[in-house]
């Protein structure tokens, strides 16, 4: 992997979206994203109950970018800046070339192949630029479509002897991806 630098946000795009770097004008999007319930208890965290919070994480997000700590990425369509949702690469791991991505859509959004077209960008970017070896993911089992679209990505479920950071969220599952064709 090669040295990380997130200096220049790399701003990325596909047919239909550009995936940029997260502002302040995002909060309320972020905000309705870690509010839901049902989101917060599928990726074991608390949901979020006031818009600071999501100003609170904004700059977070905003820190870790900056010491190349992680790399997020807002989505949103061509021609419009709405934030429709968001990806991430984090808890990189130089020394074996691994990262982990995460992934997170508004509900509106779901269903229309849009997280395979930030997915399968932000894949092209990993092992072609950042020259990522392994990518793993950590769903609910309670998401099947998480965990269909894993899978439609080439993900395959770990072999036990994998280390799962996520070993104390129960229901998570752990997939990787060594390839990206």
């Amino acid at each position: 992997m090669k040295q990380l630098d997130f200096s220049t946000f790399p701003i990325l795009e596909t047919d239909r979206l550009v995936l940029r770097r997260l502002s302040l004008e995002d909060a309320p999007v972020i905000y309705q994203l870690r509010s839901d319930v049902e989101v917060a208890a599928l990726t074991g965290k608390a949901p979020f109950l006031h818009i600071n919070e999501a100003i609170a994480y904004i700059n977070k997000i905003d820190n870790l970018i900056n010491n190349h700590e992680s790399i997020y990425w807002v989505a949103s369509y061509k021609g419009d800046a709405a934030m429709i949702g968001a990806a991430c690469l984090w808890n990189f791991d130089i020394q074996n070339e691994t990262v982990e991505i995460g992934y997170e859509l508004l509900p509106e959004f779901q269903g229309k192949g849009i997280m395979v077209e930030i997915i399968t960008c932000i894949l092209r970017y990993a092992f072609e630029v950042m020259g990522i070896k392994t990518i793993v993911a950590y769903p609910s089992s309670d998401n099947p479509p998480s965990v269909k679209l894993l899978e439609k990505m080439g993900f395959k479920i770990a072999s036990s002897d994998h280390q799962n950071m996520h070993v104390n969220v129960p229901g998570m599952l752990t997939f990787i991806l060594t390839s990206y064709q």
